[in-house]
């Protein structure tokens, strides 16, 4: 008769130990949380977007960064569509032409929408908008282009209101376009740079990310508009 003993299961190692609390450190110093955690007492707080109440503990209902604004706590998703605020830099498509305007997807719930009014003509040309422009806007934006603007309003149903009112702005021509989640790019003072290599990168809020060879200076004074090589190579 055999008898077979197990051998026990050593203790962790001092060095998986110490792996360990470093890696719940950095979860608490940036206040990460998952589903079902305690997030703090109930007493005296606000619940606010992904927090629920049990008893007299606030709870997470998704993982994400807790924010606390005076009574107010919520807990950012990590993962989620792109929630602008005013003055935010954005890349987007066209995807719609309308009348007087664009809708513009920006990675967010909604479209967003670019007003003509709203938008630098050929040249950095700013003028009144007659029906002569309104009847010839694809001929400004089509659906498909690529653009960088600035949210300048933010509506009560969660869409944005875009505008390229400045040369930095504007239609989008030769470049590469990467999608990121959102929350990794950081607001910031400035987000277009032109790194030493050549290249130039448009950091949107919204996580679309453009990286494009630097304009010159005769291209950065046309308001935006680009010209498109693959078609002038058409013609």
């Amino acid at each position: 008769m055999h008898i077979h003993i197990s051998k026990p299961i050593p203790p962790p190692s001092s060095s998986s130990d110490a792996i360990l609390q470093s890696a719940k450190r950095l979860l608490e110093d940036a206040h990460l949380v998952a589903p079902g955690v305690n997030v703090c007492v109930a007493e005296g707080v606000m619940r606010g977007h992904g927090t629920y109440f049990e008893g007299d503990e606030l709870i997470a209902s998704v993982a994400g960064s807790v924010e606390q604004v005076n009574k107010l706590i919520q807990v950012k998703p990590v993962k989620s569509r792109y929630l602008g605020e005013i003055g935010d830099v954005v890349v987007g498509r066209i995807t719609e032409v309308q009348q007087k305007r664009w809708k513009v997807d920006t990675n967010s719930r909604l479209d967003s929408n670019l007003l003509l009014a709203s938008v630098n003509l050929p040249g950095g040309e700013l003028r009144r908008k007659t029906l002569e422009d309104e009847l010839i806007m694809r001929e400004y934006l089509k659906e498909g282009d690529l653009v960088s603007a600035e949210v300048q309003q933010l509506f009560q149903d969660g869409s944005l209101s875009l505008h390229t009112r400045n040369l930095k702005y504007g239609k989008l021509g030769q470049g590469t376009l990467v999608k990121v989640p959102p929350y990794l790019v950081k607001r910031r003072k400035t987000h277009f740079h032109n790194l030493q290599f050549g290249a130039s990168v448009i950091l949107g809020c919204n996580g679309y990310i453009w990286i494009s060879p630097v304009k010159s200076e005769d291209e950065a004074l046309t308001g935006g508009y680009v010209q498109d090589i693959e078609v002038s190579r058409g013609k």
